[in-house]
């Protein structure tokens, strides 16, 4: 429920209380002494979804739109007419006016922005190279990433230039501040003992997850935003959604600074694709869904204007989508041929050296590791199996040129077979 309180200007309370009786409204009045061009104060509960139109009738009654207005958000509300005003207006949306300052409010003041942004983001990229998603996680908690997402959203949607500009501002500022912050972590930990020594960044499953997306980071993305849209929409769960946009965002912004600071920039430009199609996919749900939902600019003759760059930016958005999905699609094919190539050779050699007709059952097999990426795959490198056995007897010579030949004959891949044998003594 909604306690909205009204400044009525003078000669304007009739017509106002007149406007509040039609809907049904119950409303208490109190005589205006402080301000000479006022009346009188009304106060009067609605739904949440009945805030925009009975403000709209009030205007029509005479209520200047830059007049005195307050929209509470009560504990309990107690009227014999709320449960038919709740049929009336049944929907769940907040109005515009709300919105917008939810929204603006969302995006906080610059230095505390940017200070939780550069912390949150040094949290996830030890995160990142502790391959720990529980640290990950925890950064995205304190990330301030939805805000200036929804801010940029709503202002467009509804015609407030200033919130828009100020959306955008921080979100790609913010994102380069990430982008610096792990870049300045990640060269000051870098041949220090708070990492290994010759750490392969590429070699860190969080770290790989970041660089190498396919569609379902996009589908991720797209969620975030619907979801951050309509809890703002709803006023609920925003901290929860929060941390959901921070993870689209926050991770691969770490992942990119890390990859300058390892001078990997094949990681660098990875994530950085990754970082802008989950950029533009929140942007897009949420401009999107804001206009589907019926929200428009408070004046009628803005309304053109809004929808024209609401649809314009839109459709940008899906250009740039659809031109870094490429990049997506053929990460995503890569990963499956790989994938597919992993399993059968890996059931290959088990079928060589597990079972009791198997062709090297006399071997113990100890361990099989496939090295076959999405790259790879794309400059048509050879796959490299590394088996290690542990053979009862004198193994033949060409050993690994014999499951050469079997796995490439299984999987039509080239293939390149290394063998290792060992001898293992434990004491007593």
């Amino acid at each position: 429920m909604r306690l909205v309180q009204v400044l009525v200007p003078r000669g304007k309370r009739d017509a106002v209380l007149d406007a509040l009786d039609e809907e049904g409204v119950d409303y208490a009045v109190f005589d205006e002494t402080g301000r000479t061009e006022f009346s009188a104060l009304v106060t009067f509960p609605v739904p949440p979804s009945a805030v925009e139109p009975i403000l709209e009738k009030l205007r029509m009654a005479g209520v200047e739109e830059d007049a005195f207005t307050i929209v509470l958000q009560p504990e309990t509300v107690v009227s014999k007419r709320i449960t038919e005003l709740k049929q009336r207006y049944s929907g769940f949306n907040i109005a515009r006016e709300e919105l917008r300052e939810r929204a603006a409010e969302m995006a906080p003041e610059s230095s505390t922005f940017f200070s939780m942004t550069f912390i949150s983001t040094i949290i996830a990229a030890t995160g990142l190279l502790l391959d720990s998603s529980a640290v990950i996680i925890g950064a995205m908690v304190i990330a301030p990433l939805m805000g200036p997402a929804m801010a940029a959203s709503v202002g467009t949607v509804v015609d407030e230039p200033k919130l828009a500009e100020r959306g955008v501002q921080y979100q790609i500022t913010g994102l380069l501040v990430a982008i610096a912050s792990a870049a300045l972590f990640g060269y000051l930990v870098r041949g220090t003992v708070l990492v290994p020594p010759g750490l392969d960044i590429r070699t860190v499953p969080a770290i790989t997850e970041r660089f190498t997306p396919n569609f379902l980071s996009l589908l991720l993305a797209l969620g975030a935003g619907a979801a951050g849209v309509i809890s703002l929409m709803r006023g609920a769960g925003s901290v929860i959604v929060g941390v959901m946009i921070a993870v689209a965002l926050v991770p691969p912004a770490a992942t990119v600074g890390l990859g300058i600071a390892w001078l990997d920039f094949g990681v660098a430009l990875g994530a950085t694709v990754n970082v802008l199609v989950n950029l533009l996919s929140i942007n897009l749900t949420a401009l999107a869904l804001l206009w589907v939902s019926g929200y428009r600019p408070e004046r009628v003759r803005s309304v053109g204007e809004a929808r024209s760059r609401t649809l314009w930016r839109i459709a940008v958005i899906l250009v740039a989508i659809a031109v870094l999905s490429l990049g997506l699609g053929l990460v995503t094919y890569g990963t499956n041929r790989t994938t597919v190539y992993q399993e059968q050779a890996k059931g290959e050699v088990q079928h060589m050296f597990v079972g009791p007709n198997a062709e090297y059952a006399g071997y113990q097999l100890v361990d099989t590791t496939v090295t076959y990426g999405p790259l790879d795959f794309y400059q048509e490198k050879p796959a490299h199996v590394r088996i290690v056995t542990d053979p009862e007897g004198e193994p033949p010579n060409d050993l690994a040129q014999q499951i050469d030949r079997k796995i490439t004959q299984r999987t039509g891949q080239k293939t390149t077979v290394e063998v290792v044998f060992v001898r293992s003594q434990e004491s007593s």
